[in-house]
């Protein structure tokens, strides 16, 4: 089940909510998990048997990790929980990846295992190893009621999508939160702008890639290219960040705060300030939990580079099971060791040069992460500068440059500031009106509506 379906929306959410909100206060953790646990077994009901196996592997690794006090046999239950979260991960993702990649090895032949990626694995598995970590660092005490833990773990907000929200963040209201009006109609309207970004503009822009892949890149002139590449930039972002609004609209609705996840990336100088504004949580649980643990900045400029290169090349290949994920991710930790060494500066001086540099680079980025085929990826770029003409470009200018132009215009904080000042007042509650009827008409009429992230 997907936020943007009419399922989720006109069945899912008011029958959950009621029941949500009539039961006591105590009951509501059974009613979340209850509910997260049908939202995720709706699609996937197989792998129900692993998220309620990774629960309970966690939960008694950290009554044990809490239990003990002499650090050998605390380490060796952090071991054994990460050895099974991050093992479900390798194996569920990277399994027919490595055997593809052994089977070059000459004379050696490996059949693929027949197996589905689980929807969500790689967010959950995050979530729940910084749990076990948290308790073994002493950050957060190990949490008594597995039903509680379930609950962080399989809230349906942000089980399948992120933000990725660590167990200490929501603690507190784990064990006692109240959810006042004020609340619901806030997060309602966080949700309808996270549907309205999804539905209405990722899913327009990203015709336009889904056109020039069909046309084929070798076919594509230099200016189709290049609207091709920024209809997957805004296509990613609105897509991404859609969900996260309606995660985090959805979290205020059950009375938690979520982490903000995007913080107007576009708008960056530098590939630096990019990656502190765009995924802020999984860049905050890269830099918490590898970055500072192998010693961070702190041990010297080599050592600094070493684990800014493992981070980035760990960041690349959680994203999926292909070679260009990791070149993708490794590509950043060439350019941000490039600005850390002597750019940053440049940049900072320059605001007009460093807006086009980041553009330009943060675009290049993607056609890397879309393109799985590497030749496919530099007949793409080939493309990009072949100073080739075609009509081509204006077709689909005529028919994309307006979303074109307003995705472009939304991804910048220009209207974000007035409509968060007219947010819960009536002009800001009939353009929240306006987008969700836009959104169902939409969802009720249309046949393309992927969300991008869930398969990563």
């Amino acid at each position: 089940m997907i936020f943007s379906s009419l399922l989720f929306i006109f069945w899912f959410l008011p029958i959950f909510f009621i029941l949500y909100y009539v039961c006591p206060a105590r009951f509501r953790n059974i009613v979340l998990f209850a509910g997260s646990i049908v939202f995720y077994g709706w699609g996937e009901p197989k792998f129900l048997i692993l998220l309620i196996l990774s629960i309970c592997v966690n939960y008694f690794a950290g009554r044990l990790i809490g239990h003990f006090q002499r650090p050998v046999p605390r380490k060796v239950f952090l071991i054994l929980a990460l050895v099974f979260d991050f093992g479900m991960l390798l194996f569920f993702k990277y399994i027919n990846f490595f055997i593809g990649n052994l089977n070059h090895i000459p004379g050696l032949s490996l059949s693929e295992v027949a197996v589905t990626l689980p929807l969500g694995i790689s967010f959950y598995t995050f979530q729940i190893a910084s749990y076990v970590i948290d308790v073994y660092w002493g950050k957060v005490k190990s949490e008594r009621s597995i039903l509680t833990l379930g609950t962080y773990l399989c809230m349906f907000p942000q089980l399948i999508a992120g933000p990725i929200v660590v167990y200490a963040d929501v603690a507190d209201a784990l064990h006692e939160r109240r959810v006042y009006l004020a609340d619901i109609g806030d997060g309602v309207s966080i949700f309808i702008l996270g549907l309205g970004s999804k539905v209405l503009i990722a899913n327009n822009v990203g015709a336009l890639w889904t056109e020039a892949g069909k046309i084929g890149y070798a076919n594509l002139s230099m200016p189709l290219a290049w609207l091709a590449m920024l209809s997957f930039t805004l296509q990613i972002y609105f897509d991404f960040n859609g969900y996260s609004l309606m995660a985090i609209g959805l979290g205020k609705m059950l009375g938690f705060t979520f982490p903000k996840n995007f913080n107007h990336p576009y708008m960056s100088r530098s590939i630096t300030e990019f990656w502190r504004r765009w995924h802020m949580t999984l860049s905050g649980w890269f830099r918490e939990y590898v970055y500072i643990p192998l010693g961070g900045n702190r041990k010297g400029n080599v050592r600094t580079y070493v684990n800014l290169f493992l981070v980035w090349a760990l960041t690349g290949f959680w994203h999926g099971a292909s070679w260009n994920f990791v070149c993708w991710g490794l590509f950043f930790f060439v350019v941000l060791a490039v600005e850390k060494l002597f750019l940053t500066d440049f940049l900072e001086r320059h605001p007009v040069f460093s807006h086009v540099y980041a553009k330009l680079l943060i675009g290049m980025s993607w056609m890397i992460f879309a393109i799985t085929d590497f030749s496919e990826i530099g007949v793409f770029f080939q493309r990009l500068f072949s100073f080739t003409a075609g009509a081509d470009a204006l077709y689909y200018l005529q028919n994309y440059g307006v979303i074109l132009l307003v995705g472009c215009v939304l991804s910048t904080p220009v209207l974000s500031g007035l409509y968060e000042k007219f947010r819960m007042r009536v002009p800001g509650i009939i353009v929240s009106m306006l987008i969700l009827f836009a959104s169902v008409a939409y969802l009720a009429d249309a046949g393309y509506n992927p969300f991008l992230y869930f398969r990563f």
